[in-house]
């Protein structure tokens, strides 16, 4: 029966880890296989999904990508995950993989153990659970590119005796996978591996094997098929909400989207942007800007102060030429001086 179900890949990470760089590089070097795609975004605009499909690859065909834009996967299992399942099952011919990319901040326990329901178990099982780690962040004690400010807060608080919420969340994710991918290797030393790699062990489950990458290249033939079949083994994949009937808490993070308008001068964008990250803490900011004379369209993506920057493809005959951003940061999160200082 095993052999006769579509195996599913759960990628979980923290918030620009690189998950949508992993999947992209996944899907372009499918060779033809049918790769579904489930999106769960954190905020009101689907930047992942546009990235992902203006990927230029006929593995990114926009029927095969479905986007859950109400909260956490692991928060609305009932309400849109299992719907979610349902409409790629439906399709002809079905899918012969699908992945699914959790928001930053979900739990990946409760989406594995979603995998029992009866609707879903007999027709679906989790090849594996892959968590994507930020390699520079994890390297210098932190679990995103800027979490200072939040680690700050957390030891000035006398009466805090348990770990950050956001430790909670990361060692969760970690305790989960099968397969870790250490990220953005490129901007590491062979010291700096070592050192994420050591502070991952003690959270580690046995047999998980941890995977250096950099840019999400990982090959789909080491991702895809790792037969863990990990419905049937939530035993050894520890939480620290085992036990709890209810869910985390998300009130720390705070997002909203903005539109900044024709840009000029990217490059000055991009250096207002850092700033701002670095003023007011941002952790995430991601999206498309309409440059001025230029036909394609500028993705941006943002990890705390660095900023990465390109032109994906042409805008499309009758889309809205529209700069669009969505921005994330703890929470309160002051919206009108973060948009005054991305603006300038």
């Amino acid at each position: 029966m095993q052999d006769q179900k579509i195996p599913a890949t759960v990628i979980t990470g923290f918030l620009g880890a690189g998950k949508t760089s992993l999947i992209r590089h996944a899907l372009g070097e499918a060779n033809g296989r049918r790769i579904a795609l489930i999106i769960n975004e954190f905020g009101d605009l689907g930047i992942d999904r546009d990235v992902l499909e203006g990927c230029g690859d006929a593995a990114c065909d926009e029927v095969d990508v479905v986007e859950l834009a109400n909260g956490c996967i692991c928060c609305t299992v009932a309400d849109d995950f299992a719907p979610a399942i349902e409409a790629l099952l439906a399709r002809e011919p079905a899918p012969e993989h699908i992945l699914i990319e959790t928001s930053g901040l979900a739990l990946p326990k409760p989406l594995v153990a979603a995998f029992n329901w009866p609707e879903i178990r007999t027709r679906l099982t989790v090849d594996g659970v892959v968590a994507v780690v930020d390699g520079p962040a994890l390297a210098e004690g932190r679990f995103a590119d800027d979490e200072a400010a939040l680690q700050a807060q957390r030891e000035a608080d006398d009466a805090l005796d348990h770990e950050s919420p956001l430790a909670e969340v990361f060692e969760d994710q970690i305790g989960c996978a099968d397969m870790v991918i250490l990220n953005k290797t490129d901007l590491l030393s062979a010291n700096g591996a070592e050192a994420g790699k050591a502070r991952m062990a003690p959270h580690l489950r046995p047999g998980a094997r941890v995977v250096e990458a950099a840019h999400g290249r990982v090959p789909p033939d080491l991702l895809l098929g790792l037969d863990a079949a990990a419905e049937d083994d939530l035993a050894s994949r520890r939480s620290h909400h085992d036990g709890l009937d209810e869910g985390h808490d998300h009130d720390e993070f705070e997002s909203f989207v903005m539109a900044p308008g024709t840009i000029d001068d990217p490059a000055a964008f991009a250096a207002r942007l850092s700033m701002a990250a670095d003023l007011h803490g941002l952790l995430r900011a991601k999206g498309f800007l309409d440059v001025a004379g230029k036909r394609r369209r500028l993705v941006v993506q943002a990890v705390g102060t660095r900023v990465d920057r390109h032109f994906d493809r042409d805008w499309r005959a009758g889309e809205a030429r529209e700069s669009r951003l969505v921005v994330i940061g703890l929470s309160p999160l002051d919206r009108a001086a973060v948009e005054a200082a991305i603006r300038g």
